[in-house]
């Protein structure tokens, strides 16, 4: 993989999100930021702009470490950027509602978890929709296009996406750059969707440096000849999460009628 660009990489990511945001006729950015690097980045990026930028803390159960990195994160934000606006807004008594009057043979762990993740959507569109624009997402390359690791219609659901070419590697380089704060560079990456402390690696299964390593070594033609024990565990998990989540990657399926349908 080759070396990014910091300057020039930043510089182009903020022009695209300023001329999008513009030739659509609206007002800027609205972006829901976790406590994590990638949430940090994308926000950073649209704040980078000059345009107006909407970051909203949406805690449901959130661990208090997670809810108080996202409030630094937006405290920074706000001080360094005068075009930023932060706000909490506490998705908790909502979610409790939900989980009062949904069927509990419905209520497994997963599909609770991606709920919490489609209420924070929703919640983004709603001051999206009021506010006159656009929803940025915060997905990296690893997550979007290669295991699929993120809520299909939840963290998933935006108008545009700056970071998703950037792997994670190339996710931290650049918060660095334009000075996120530590505590933030330092933290294990973690959906925040589980009201526990499971970090993403937990969850998957493997680190993003080994993900990372899988997903260029087969862009590259790889195979699983001459590669150690721990390396082919890696690649047949990510060849797995990559098969199951394709509905998440590739455009929705239309069923297309035949002329033959038609009189």
């Amino acid at each position: 993989m080759k070396n990014l660009k910091k300057k020039e990489t930043i510089a182009h990511i903020t022009h695209w999100l300023k001329e999008y945001c513009e030739k659509a006729g609206l007002k800027g950015f609205v972006v829901g930021v976790s406590g994590g690097i990638d949430s940090a980045l994308s926000s950073t990026l649209c704040a980078e702009t000059g345009l107006e930028t909407i970051v909203l803390n949406m805690p449901i159960y959130q661990a208090l470490n997670q809810r108080a990195r996202s409030n630094k994160h937006i405290d920074w934000l706000m001080d360094t950027y005068p075009n930023v606006k932060g706000q909490t807004v506490d998705l908790t008594p909502i979610f409790k509602s939900m989980e009062e009057h949904f069927p509990t043979d419905v209520q497994d762990d997963l599909s609770m978890a991606n709920a919490r993740a489609r209420l924070r959507m929703t919640t983004l569109y709603t001051f999206a929709g009021h506010e006159k624009m656009l929803v940025a997402g915060t997905g990296n390359k690893v997550e979007d296009f290669g295991v699929g690791f993120y809520t299909k219609y939840g963290d998933g659901g935006v108008d545009l996406s700056p970071i998703a070419d950037l792997y994670k590697s190339e996710v931290y380089a650049l918060s660095r750059e334009l000075g996120v704060i530590e505590e933030i560079l330092q933290a294990a990456p973690t959906d925040g969707l589980w009201g526990d402390d499971r970090t993403d690696e937990d969850q998957i299964g493997a680190s993003y440096d080994e993900l990372e390593w899988a997903m260029e070594h087969l862009k590259a033609g790889g195979s699983e000849k001459g590669l150690d024990a721990r390396q082919q565990v890696v690649l047949k998990l990510y060849q797995r999460m990559n098969r199951i989540n394709q509905h998440k990657m590739v455009p929705i399926p239309v069923c297309e009628i035949p002329e033959k349908c038609r009189e």
